[in-house]
């Protein structure tokens, strides 16, 4: 258990240090019913990974999927698409990236977060979490390294409880200062949004290619030895 803990906590931090969902999240932190919504969203954002992982370890970790302790060839061939899919996405992110950070702009969609209601709240943790271009990818390599290691069961489920926690580390920041501090956290909260605006693209772009050569490298591995 110990070395797939080592596989997937590297794609978890990756998940974890996503700046749309925390600029998401300390949007959602400053409408009138932050403390609310907050907490519904990083329930959908831990339902949208665990319900993606516990999929991808059900497709993994059939007999199958695993030889002599040796993840099978299509987990391989998997990271391996995975892993390309990651670096052309960073290389085109990268390009897109403004010169001038000040000039960088949010996505439309977070101008509405203030007039969600709560369950669409939790649907866009869910959404952001399971069918984001970024996060999606490495929660089904994680989930793909899990079930093909051969655990019993017992350990696959907590070791993608582990890979669950880690990825919510960066939600669970924002939400547990704003908790915590109440109106005091917003100026904090508000440098966070700031900087993660402003640095978001290039941010994404350097963690893209960077995991993208980790998932890539790992699927090689699987299927050259």
């Amino acid at each position: 258990m110990g070395a797939v803990l080592g596989d997937v906590l590297g794609l978890a931090a990756a998940v974890a240090v996503s700046p749309l969902p925390i600029i998401a999240v300390i949007l959602i932190l400053a409408t009138p019913r932050g403390r609310l919504n907050g907490v519904l969203f990083t329930l959908g954002w831990i339902l949208g990974l665990a319900v993606l992982g516990a999929v991808m370890l059900a497709i993994a970790s059939p007999a199958e999927a695993s030889a002599h302790q040796h993840p099978a060839t299509w987990v391989g061939a998997l990271k391996l698409a995975l892993g390309l899919f990651l670096v052309l996405f960073g290389a085109r992110q990268w390009h897109r990236r403004p010169k001038d950070p000040s000039q960088a702009r949010l996505p439309k969609w977070m101008s509405a977060l203030d007039g969600l209601a709560p369950v669409k709240i939790f649907g866009l943790g869910v959404a952001l979490a399971a069918l984001n271009a970024k996060n999606a990818p490495l929660t089904i390599a994680a989930g793909a390294s899990i079930g093909s290691a051969g655990l019993p069961v017992g350990q696959q489920i907590a070791s993608l409880a582990v890979f669950v926690l880690i990825a919510t580390l960066g939600l669970l920041a924002p939400v547990g200062v704003f908790l915590v501090g109440g109106e005091r956290a917003r100026a904090t909260l508000g440098n966070w949004k700031e900087w993660a605006a402003r640095n978001n693209v290039a941010v994404m772009a350097v963690l893209f290619l960077v995991l993208g050569l980790k998932v890539l490298g790992d699927g090689i591995s699987v299927l050259t030895s």
